[in-house]
């Protein structure tokens, strides 16, 4: 078995807006699927390796809102959370993530998520 997850690194990235922090979560070839009404499952929005993934945690913690982890589990190579977020003028999303890992680094995740409209 690998090097163990850090949860508590992406609880704490997510809640306090660390981009970095959270980038050093993922391996350097990772990959991230995002689907929503924008990004629907036939063709999701599709991030690849650290520098576009990156520019991705950049914008979505850069901007003015709250993120909370709701919940969490890590099994063996697997991660899944549920993450809400909420913006000054009320407006909320709610993500839901699940990862695999090699050697405790995210090498692929997909987030689902929704946004009050």
């Amino acid at each position: 078995m690998g090097t163990a997850f850090d949860a508590e690194t992406l609880r704490r990235g997510i809640e306090s807006h660390d981009a970095k922090a959270l980038l050093s979560l993922y391996a350097d070839d990772a990959e991230i699927r995002v689907v929503d009404r924008n990004s629907q499952p036939s063709r999701p929005m599709v991030m690849h390796g650290q520098g576009e993934i990156s520019r991705m945690l950049d914008d979505v913690y850069g901007r003015d809102m709250t993120h909370k982890v709701e919940q969490c589990v890590v099994q063996e190579d697997t991660v899944a959370y549920t993450e809400s977020c909420e913006y000054p003028d009320g407006v909320r999303v709610l993500a839901s993530s699940m990862m695999s890992l090699k050697d405790g680094k995210i090498v692929d995740q997909t987030v689902v998520q929704a946004w009050d409209e």
